[in-house]
């Protein structure tokens, strides 16, 4: 715990380096972020919670908050179904969603911190933007670059209460559910993509082919992107 904690001090000072930073984008706030996860690695996690918070609503770089609590050991261990319930809310946008699962939901259900059924809750409901959440949470279970070890069950869950939705967005996670979970099973995608061949969209079934055969996304543009 460091004493005399001043969220409100240290989240003008993000916010002031931030606005210092000439060019504000991924990597240059990210060293930002970087500076202040060493500044608070002494912090209780109910600290960095606070300041999360306090963040969110006064500056609304919710990522880069996301990402103080994702790299903060104490404060991503204290994320449960209250937690993740709060900071959700008003998630409306594409990257929103996918650092809000990447950095939280994700971790959090990978790590046994919340039930299947919350996660099963946000497949099912009439949000786009949950059911984007749900499927990107899976990511967390696959993507070794990110801690997962593959979780097969678990993700063709979620994968087949969604094959059928119209929505882009889920549509695009789908799909980025499904390439992650190649690296772990093969024939688990393959039998899937062959079982629902005929609900699927077309570019889920694009995508996860060209994966599997070429180890691409996108061959011909040779572009990763979700």
């Amino acid at each position: 715990m460091i004493e005399n904690f001043d969220y409100k001090k240290i989240a003008k000072e993000v916010f002031d380096d931030i606005q210092k930073t000439q060019v504000k984008n991924t990597p240059n706030l990210r060293r930002i972020r970087k500076i202040y996860s060493k500044k608070l690695e002494n912090a209780a996690p109910e600290q960095i919670l606070n300041f999360t918070r306090y963040f969110i609503n006064k500056y609304n770089y919710r990522w880069i908050a996301f990402e103080l609590i994702r790299y903060h050991n104490a404060a991503i261990k204290a994320i449960g179904i209250n937690e993740l319930k709060e900071f959700g809310k008003e998630i409306n946008s594409w990257g929103a969603v996918d650092a809000f699962a990447g950095f939280l939901a994700g971790p959090a259900w990978r790590n046994g911190q919340v039930p299947d059924e919350l996660i099963l809750s946000w497949a099912h409901s009439k949000d786009r933007w949950l059911r984007r959440t749900a499927l990107v949470s899976t990511v967390l279970l696959n993507k070794r670059s990110m801690g997962g070890q593959g979780d097969i069950r678990r993700t063709l869950k979620i994968c087949h209460i969604l094959v059928a939705d119209k929505d882009d967005m889920v549509i695009k996670a789908l799909s980025w559910a499904l390439r992650e979970l190649i690296p772990h099973n093969r024939e688990s995608v393959h039998t899937f993509l062959r079982k629902n061949e005929q609900v699927l969209a077309s570019r889920v079934k694009r995508e996860v082919k060209n994966k599997l055969t070429t180890g691409l996304k996108n061959p011909k543009k040779n572009n990763e992107q979700v």
